[in-house]
């Protein structure tokens, strides 16, 4: 256990996290169920977004398994030690499940088939239910062991890499992405993230980032 006299880490942001996961599983099948077969241009939309959420969510999950997993498993005793081994099980249970989707999806963005879109609205639904088994289990059971066994610098760099899953090389892909990962932000969770941000991001969210993130959730949602 780590003796620091820091306050304890607060696990909120990983909570916070978990809320774009939850959302964009849960809502994407009945989307993906809704384009029509052969519409080529609209599972290319669904499609990329849903991508770009799955990556992110593997990244996520990257971080835990390479960053969080080995520390808790080196500090804490049993019974809790099995809390960790119950969040890798779950992680390789939802990577089999990511992979399916992610074989799915290249083909349904190729095709617009109507089987594939069935099929993959299917999986992703199942990997949905496993993804909110596995958040709850995390937020109830695992978080509350990580003060007092994770240091600030160990949390702040898996936060940093999981941070980083959501990335994206293209700037206007980030801008949205960030839109998709506030939307349901309290306002003081806002006020936290938007803190953290350089000036320069700040201005270039307001001015712009907001108005294609508003674009692009309607366009995903009610195009």
């Amino acid at each position: 256990m780590t003796t620091s006299t820091q306050t304890p880490v607060d696990t909120w942001e990983m909570v916070f996290a978990h809320r774009i996961y939850r959302r964009e599983f849960r809502i994407l099948p009945g989307i993906i169920r809704a384009v029509a077969d052969g519409d080529r241009a609209r599972s290319e939309l669904v499609g990329a977004h849903l991508h770009r959420i799955a990556q992110a969510l593997h990244h996520h999950h990257e971080a835990e398994d390479d960053l969080l997993w080995p520390i808790m498993l080196q500090r804490v005793i049993s019974p809790d030690a099995e809390i960790v081994l119950r969040m890798e099980s779950q992680h390789e249970r939802l990577e089999g499940l990511l992979k399916r989707v992610d074989e799915l999806n290249t083909d349904w963005r190729a095709t617009a088939a109507a089987q594939v879109r069935d099929d993959l609205a299917d999986v992703l639904a199942q990997a949905s239910s496993a993804l909110d088994e596995h958040l709850s289990d995390e937020e109830r059971d695992l978080l509350p062991l990580v003060p007092g066994n994770v240091s600030h610098e160990e949390w702040d760099a898996l936060n940093t890499r999981a941070r980083n899953g959501m990335a994206a090389k293209n700037p206007k892909t980030a801008l949205v992405l960030f839109g998709f990962a506030i939307e349901d932000a309290t306002p003081l969770e806002k006020q936290r993230i938007m803190a953290d941000l350089p000036a320069p991001l700040r201005l270039v969210w307001r001015l712009l980032g907001r108005r294609m993130f508003v674009k692009a959730r309607d366009e995903l949602r009610h195009g």
